[in-house]
């Protein structure tokens, strides 16, 4: 299943000139600076936007093209913004059933229940919405929006209106929702953390174009990703959490590449993850540094070294389990430790960098 969209439109001092076709599995993100066409996009996506000359096709159901003109309504599409606009008057039930009860009955996929629990609002069914807290609100809109039994959800900066301490909360749900409700999802951001956490592709986009479609394990390999222009390159690992220890440390991955992590709320044993790793909190050593206090130690193998902007080195690691691993290092350092491609060396990670 693919999104193939096609749009010009200018408007005075902004050009937005796109054509591509995104895949349509798990989540996709549209990332970019404020201002540079996201969610003008989205709105050609949704069909709130009609552009002459436009095509928009999910899959193989044309939604616009020459004369063709489908509405948002007929499109099948879940739409969630940055302030959930709830319905004062209703109870949480009465918000998540009033998309639901308007889709025919034959196309219900999902129902009130397992949306509920999937969401983890299931206790909250009765309570007034003016009693919910920004989470909740934002969780209540993404299972009013899963209740319509969409094709496709588009999420407009989901997070961006929510404190840091709420979107800690409410990422695990976003993480899992397209898996679990299998519906594929299209992003708004422009918070790397946000990408690293929820995506699976990145559509980077600037000034009214989208330069590149990557994967994002592919963005991340990239030591001039524009993720990393905010707090500097960062690795994205994945894995299971297989021990809770007595001391509130959680064990993250295979026993060949295994972390040892600060446990919080969302964590439980046999749950995959992801970890964000900064390329700064990576320290290489030639020896296995043991006698240490530091806890997280890995041996890792050199693939490359490619020297920053800011004069730094950042060197890629693959660990045991194949995954890739940025330290960023002075070149200084690299050159004293003469670390070269292939050389296998131990990689130190501070505890605190190590985010779920």
């Amino acid at each position: 299943m693919t999104l193939r969209i096609r749009s010009r439109l200018a408007r005075e001092g902004f050009t937005l000139d796109v054509d591509c076709t995104l895949p349509m599995e798990g989540v996709t993100a549209l990332f970019g600076r404020s201002g540079c066409g996201k969610t003008t996009l989205l709105r050609i996506i949704a069909g709130l936007e009609r552009v002459a000359g436009a095509e928009v096709r999910f899959g193989d159901e044309v939604w616009q093209r020459d004369a063709a003109f489908v509405p948002l309504h007929r499109r099948r599409i879940g739409l969630v913004f940055q302030e959930p606009s709830l319905l004062p008057h209703m109870s949480v039930r009465g918000n998540m059933l009033y998309g639901y009860r308007r889709t025919p009955e034959a196309e219900r996929r999902l129902h009130l229940p397992e949306v509920a629990d999937m969401l983890g609002i299931a206790e909250l069914l009765d309570r007034p919405v003016d009693r919910l807290s920004g989470g909740q609100r934002q969780r209540v809109s993404l299972g009013r929006a899963l209740l319509t039994s969409p094709k496709l959800l588009l999420l407009d900066e989901p997070l961006s209106a929510l404190d840091t301490q709420t979107k800690r909360e409410i990422m695990p749900f976003l993480s899992r929702l397209a898996d679990e409700a299998g519906v594929p999802m299209v992003m708004i951001t422009h918070s790397p953390a946000e990408v690293e956490r929820l995506a699976d592709r990145v559509a980077f986009m600037r000034e009214g174009r989208i330069e590149r479609i990557e994967s994002l394990r592919e963005a991340m390999a990239r030591p001039d990703s524009p993720l990393f222009d905010d707090e500097g390159a960062a690795s994205v690992l994945e894995g299971e959490v297989a021990e809770l220890a007595e001391d509130g440390l959680f064990a993250f991955g295979p026993p060949e590449a295994r972390l040892w992590l600060g446990a919080t709320s969302s964590v439980a044993v046999g749950v995959t993850t992801r970890v964000r790793v900064l390329a700064r909190d990576v320290s290489l050593a030639l020896d296995d540094p043991a006698r240490v206090s530091m806890q997280n130690h890995l041996l890792v193998r050199i693939e490359r070294t490619d020297t920053l902007r800011s004069g730094h080195a950042l060197v890629s690691c693959r660990l045991a389990d194949g995954q890739l691993l940025l330290a960023e290092l002075t070149v200084r350092s690299v050159t004293r430790l003469c670390l070269q491609p292939g050389q296998s060396v131990f990689a130190l990670i501070k505890s605190v960098a190590l985010v779920d």
